[in-house]
């Protein structure tokens, strides 16, 4: 692994993960995205990784109509890297979860390394109702839905976000890098404590790192993504390890044990605060270009 001297803090705004009900915090509106990205990055994150939901109802949506209504205020009022989603949401599909990333062309882009199933259906048993019926059905659906990512679906041409949910994703990049398709420095985020996914344990973490050590040697920038409650410590964990770290509201609505956190810009603050506690120094937006070698801001579409 390329040594992180400086620590890239990632901010996930707002994900197709949560639903209004869960948290009255979630960024819905493109007013509420793009304050929320400038609030994440006045706080310490160089890169925004940004979905899109629907103003009226809060549902994920791959319109890049949405997306151009807050993709221009985000690039006025920062210099943060700009991240669009090619995930997009439950039951889009691949054409339209590739709309928005090909109309912007950011200078980078998440990229699944794989198909997975993808289980959001637990947490229908921890709300008694849903203020919209899609919430409910949103949630179903993933019981019986395969996240869709072949090899066909994998594409190149942008700087990556490679997203390994599991072993095997680490063993599917390293597919494509022995292919020629995509070029060091890869950025390398590892996911944990997603159902169907590799678990939220600290062992695994070092799994997946002793792996991506292996097939990737110096070439990668490592980051460490931890779903809900487990997000601080193994982000934690994962930056003493060397690597960076990426927060936000699409991988845990909390900034404390039952706390709701009121924006992404808390969690931020607060993983910033503990990795300079640390004495771990925080990557600018510039810094984080130069380690991932982005094409810059004044190359995008938007």
């Amino acid at each position: 692994m390329a040594n992180a001297r400086k620590v890239i803090i990632t901010c996930a705004v707002t994900g197709s993960i949560h639903t209004p009900t869960m948290t009255p915090h979630l960024p819905i509106t493109p007013d509420e995205s793009a304050e929320n990205a400038s609030g994440a990055w006045e706080a310490g994150a160089s890169i925004l990784h940004l979905h899109a939901r629907d103003p009226k109802d809060g549902r994920p949506t791959p319109d890049p109509k949405v997306f151009m209504e807050f993709l221009p205020r985000i690039k006025q009022s920062t210099d943060a890297v700009v991240n669009i989603t090619t995930g997009g949401g439950q039951g889009m599909s691949v054409q339209e979860r590739l709309a928005g990333p090909l109309q912007a062309k950011p200078e980078m882009c998440s990229l699944n390394m794989g198909s997975m199933n993808f289980g959001l259906f637990p947490m229908l048993d921890r709300y008694p109702s849903f203020k919209h019926q899609w919430e409910a059905d949103h949630l179903e659906a993933s019981r019986d839905a395969i996240f869709r990512k072949t090899f066909k679906d994998i594409g190149c041409g942008t700087r990556f976000e490679f997203e390994c949910y599991d072993v095997g994703h680490l063993y599917n990049l390293a597919h494509f890098v022995d292919r020629g398709l995509v070029k060091p420095p890869f950025f390398v985020q590892t996911i944990f404590g997603i159902l169907g996914g590799i678990g939220a344990d600290h062992k695994n973490l070092m799994h997946m790192r002793e792996i991506a050590d292996k097939l990737f040697g110096d070439a990668y920038q490592w980051s460490i993504l931890a779903a809900g409650r487990h997000q601080m410590s193994l982000c934690t964990m994962g930056a003493i390890m060397g690597g960076n770290v990426r927060v936000g509201l699409e991988d845990s609505i909390y900034a404390g044990k039952g706390k709701l956190a009121e924006n992404n810009a808390e969690q931020v603050a607060k993983i910033r605060r503990i990795l300079e506690e640390l004495s771990l120094e925080i990557a600018t937006p510039a810094e984080a270009r130069q380690m991932l070698d982005l094409k810059g801001g004044d190359q995008v579409n938007f």
